[in-house]
């Protein structure tokens, strides 16, 4: 729906009309900061909604694994595929890929490690020892916090999605 979309767009849903403005522009500021889209195209409520959900439950799941459990490795003892669903929150996300980035040439994390991956398998077990539960619960909510704005980010590009109006066919004239 929203390709064919020129910018300044209005889509109506449930006989309400929603401006989209730029779709594109709304969906790369909603990955970016989470809500930020949806502000863009005037949608507060939205916005402001999606800003505190994804960021607090983002927020709550590195409290919960003491800011360990965002990292990016394609090691192949440890690829930490989570990290797709993490992305998602955008640049809260990122500081771990260019950590990634950065170990590639063996050269020394930035920011003192925060965000980067394990050393080896015996200080990832010891990050699951000191946390418990709390580093698979972490990775879970920051996963979750990802998923919800790609959803969100689909939402600010292709406007809310309503009934199309139209009667179904098949069931006309069936009482």
């Amino acid at each position: 729906m929203a390709e064919s979309l020129p910018a300044g767009s209005v889509v109506e849903a449930d006989g309400i009309e929603v401006p989209l403005r730029t779709p594109w522009l709304a969906a790369i500021l909603g990955w970016l900061i989470p809500g930020t889209g949806h502000l863009y195209q005037g949608r507060k409520f939205k916005g402001y909604l999606f800003l505190v959900t994804v960021l607090g439950l983002y927020l709550l799941g590195m409290v919960i694994g003491n800011g360990r459990v965002v990292y990016a490795s394609w090691k192949p003892e440890d690829r930490r595929w989570h990290y797709v669903c993490q992305l998602g929150v955008g640049l809260p996300s990122l500081p771990a890929a260019i950590q990634a980035w950065r170990s590639r040439p063996g050269r020394p994390p930035l920011w003192n490690g925060w965000m980067s991956r394990p050393s080896d398998m015996q200080m990832l077990d010891r990050w699951h020892k000191e946390s418990s539960a709390g580093f698979d619960m972490g990775t879970l909510f920051t996963m979750v916090a990802g998923l919800l704005n790609y959803l969100a980010v689909f939402d600010a590009f292709g406007g809310p999605l309503g009934p199309s109006g139209k009667r179904d066919e098949s069931s006309e004239g069936k009482s």
